[in-house]
């Protein structure tokens, strides 16, 4: 009797170690598991802000990728001069945020129409917004930048000018309104994706809102403004954050209708160029070409990434629950 105690005790004790032995060894295999994939992730941006720092006689040596020779900042210093970063800086900030900004609201205007409201030709304009989706801006860009050369609406102005031999279609080519005023009218970059994320939140808020505003008196614009925007504030962060960055990161809207005041991004795209011209050339594998090239780079990034350390528990937060409504 007392050897199969022993031997049951044994066997249990044998158990718990097995069963810890396994789960070690599954935490060491998912530690190396992510670690490996976060340094996949991580590698090119670590790269990048090393090699900004690294000095022309560094990369001849064999150490050079994690442990340089010797460190400078010159590269920044002349990177700023070179692309006028500041002075580019504003013009993001100028367009392309400002632009950003506009369409976060114009689409949540017509997204709680689409969601809240039934009206005639409703499927027709659910389709065409998909349509707005699936279509590429480079498919349009030129269409838009014609139309924004001699801008016209449904052809009124273009028909008075051919009547009368006046022409009074404006253009906004080269001003920020080539950015804000797709932005105002809810069709600006990436527009049907914000708006689709609006509509899938807009259609989880309880109807009963809405029902309690009007016996108070309220219309549909007090309860859009005073019930829906306070109860949205998930929703409005997650669109924000995406707006900003695909607005930050676009160079076609900026190559076709602007050509003074460029943006961060057309800068960036533009730096072969203007490496070139100081002598820095990016094809002869120029060491100081690459440095400048992996500064301006951080520059760029820069920015967004401290936007997105300060947001990122909200934002991710956000997105979570924009997911669990729609």
């Amino acid at each position: 009797m007392t050897k199969s105690v022993v031997s049951g005790k044994k066997g249990l004790t044998g158990s718990k170690v097995k069963k810890k032995a396994l789960h070690i060894t599954t935490t060491v295999a998912r530690l190396v598991f992510l670690i490996s994939i976060s340094y996949i992730v991580i590698y090119p941006l670590l790269y990048m802000v090393l090699t900004s720092f690294t000095q022309e006689t560094a990369f001849y040596s064999s150490r050079r990728i994690w442990i340089p020779d010797s460190l400078t900042t010159s590269y920044y210093l002349l990177i700023v001069e070179i692309i006028e970063y500041f002075k580019a800086l504003a013009s993001t900030l100028k367009y392309e945020i400002v632009a950003a900004l506009i369409e976060v609201c114009s689409c949540a205007v017509a997204a709680y129409g689409f969601s809240r409201f039934n009206f005639k030709l409703k499927k027709l304009c659910t389709a065409m917004l998909f349509l707005t989706i699936l279509i590429p801006t480079a498919m349009i860009i030129i269409p838009l930048a014609i139309n924004y050369a001699h801008l016209d609406f449904v052809g009124i102005l273009g028909l008075f000018n051919k009547l009368t031999g006046i022409d009074l279609r404006p253009t906004i080519i080269n001003t920020p309104w080539s950015f804000w005023l797709p932005s105002l009218f809810g069709m600006g970059l990436r527009s049907g994706i914000m708006i689709y994320i609006y509509m899938q939140f807009f259609k989880g808020l309880p109807g009963e809102f809405e029902e309690a505003a009007y016996v108070d008196g309220a219309g549909p614009l007090r309860t859009f403004l005073q019930i829906i925007i306070p109860s949205s504030s998930v929703v409005i962060l997650t669109v924000s954050v995406f707006s900003i960055i695909w607005h930050w990161n676009d160079y076609q809207m900026s190559t076709m209708f602007m050509n003074q005041d460029l943006p961060l991004s057309v800068s960036l795209l533009n730096l072969p160029e203007h490496l070139g011209i100081f002598g820095y050339h990016i094809s002869d594998f120029d060491p100081r070409a690459i440095s400048l090239m992996m500064a301006a780079c951080v520059l760029f990034v820069l920015p967004v990434l401290v936007f997105y350390l300060i947001i990122q528990h909200w934002f991710i937060e956000s997105v979570d629950r924009v997911g669990i409504t729609g």
